[in-house]
C-alpha cells in the first residue's frame, strides 16, 4: 500500500482509483499546504495528486527525493507551469496532467463569455438587479453581434479548436495563429496581424515565460476599438493593466476575463474597468468534468504505483 498525498478537497469519488492505498490530507478547512507542509509530505509520500494552485517547485522535489519515496506528481489540470517538470526529471519523478479531460467544458465557457461580453450582458443584469433598468429603450446596451464576425483564436490546441467548432454554428469567420504552420485554413503567421483583423479574440495559449504578456499594451493597441478580447488561457498571458486602461480610455470595445495574472488578487483597475466580464476561473467548472479531472489524475498515480506507464505522462 503506498502513501499518497493529496493537497486539496476533490470532487466526491475522484479518489476512486486509489482505493488500497493510504490517503493523506487534505485540511479539514480544506487551506493550501504550505511550502513547509508539502516538503514534509513530500519526504514522507510515495504520490502527490496537486492542484495548479499548488506550487511543486525543486525545493519540493528535492525533499521527496530525499525521502526515497516520492515516484509521481499527478496534477489535476492540463496546465503543469505550477510543477517544476525539469526539476523531477532530474530526480526522476513522473508529472502527470489531465489533457482531453476539460476540452470541451473550457470551449463552452469561452463562448459564453464571448457572448457575454459582446452583448454587455452582464452590465445590463447588473442594472437590472440595482434596480436601475427603467424599462425597453431602441438605444439601451447596444453589443457587438457575434454571428458573422471574425474570431481570431490564439494558440490553436484541443481548446481552441472546440472554439473554432462552435463559431461555425454563428457564421463567424474563423483566424488562428500558432508559432507553426497547421496547414488549415485560417491559419495566421503574424499575431499582430491577427489581432488588427479580427473583431473578437480568444486566447489558447499555455502559461510560462514564452507567453507571459502576449498581449502587452503594444498588442491590446492593435485590437479594434469595437473588438471583445476573451482569455480562458492563463491569466499572466495577458497584461492586466493594460488591458484596464483600454477599457477606461475606451480602446477597447469589452473583455471576458476568467483567468488572472495573480489569483486570486485581480487587479483594481480592472475590476472597476467598463464592460468587463470577470469570473472566477470557472473553465473547467462543470460537475462531470472536474470529477473527470480527478479520476484522471488518481487513475495515473495509481497506474504508476502499481509498475504502469499512463498515456498522460507529461513528456
Amino acid at each position: 500500500m503506498a502513501r499518497v498525498l493529496v493537497t486539496r478537497r476533490l470532487p466526491d469519488g475522484g479518489l476512486d482509483p486509489l482505493i488500497g492505498h493510504e490517503i493523506v490530507g487534505p485540511h479539514d478547512d480544506d487551506r493550501p499546504l504550505t511550502a513547509t507542509e508539502l516538503c514534509a509530505h513530500a519526504r514522507e509520500c510515495d504520490a502527490i495528486v496537486c492542484l495548479l494552485t499548488d506550487r511543486i517547485d525543486a525545493e519540493v522535489l528535492a525533499a521527496g527525493a530525499a525521502g526515497g519515496r516520492l515516484r509521481v506528481i499527478a496534477n489535476v489540470a492540463v496546465g503543469y507551469d505550477n510543477v517544476d517538470v525539469a526539476a523531477a526529471r532530474g530526480h526522476g519523478i513522473a508529472v502527470c496532467n489531465t489533457p482531453g479531460v476539460l476540452d470541451e467544458t473550457t470551449a463552452d465557457l469561452a463562448f459564453a463569455l464571448i457572448l457575454a461580453a459582446a452583448r454587455l450582458a452582464s452590465e445590463a443584469e447588473a442594472d437590472l438587479r440595482a434596480g436601475r433598468w427603467s424599462g425597453w429603450r431602441i438605444t439601451d446596451y447596444l453589443g457587438q453581434d457575434v454571428h458573422g464576425a471574425t474570431l481570431g483564436i490564439v494558440g490553436y490546441g484541443r481548446i481552441g479548436r472546440a472554439v473554432a467548432r462552435r463559431a461555425t454554428g454563428f457564421s463567424m469567420r474563423v483566424l488562428h495563429h500558432t508559432r507553426t504552420d497547421t496547414g488549415e485554413p485560417g491559419w495566421t503567421a503574424d499575431l499582430d496581424e491577427l489581432l488588427g483583423a479580427s473583431d473578437i479574440v480568444s486566447l489558447h495559449v499555455p502559461g510560462g515565460e514564452a507567453t507571459r504578456h502576449l498581449l502587452d499594451a503594444r498588442r491590446i493597441g492593435l485590437l479594434r476599438p469595437t473588438a471583445v478580447l476573451v482569455n480562458t488561457a492563463r491569466g499572466p498571458v495577458v497584461d492586466e493593466a493594460a488591458l484596464a486602461e483600454a477599457l477606461h480610455a475606451g480602446r477597447l470595445f469589452a473583455a471576458g476575463i476568467d483567468v488572472y495574472e495573480r489569483e486570486p488578487e485581480i487587479h483594481p483597475r480592472l475590476l472597476t474597468a467598463p464592460r468587463a466580464v470577470l469570473w472566477p476561473h470557472l473553465g473547467s467548472a462543470s460537475q462531470a468534468t472536474r470529477l473527470r479531472m480527478a479520476t484522471t489524475a488518481a487513475g495515473a498515480v495509481a497506474e504508476i504505483l502499481a509498475g504502469g506507464t499512463p498515456t498522460n505522462l507529461v513528456t
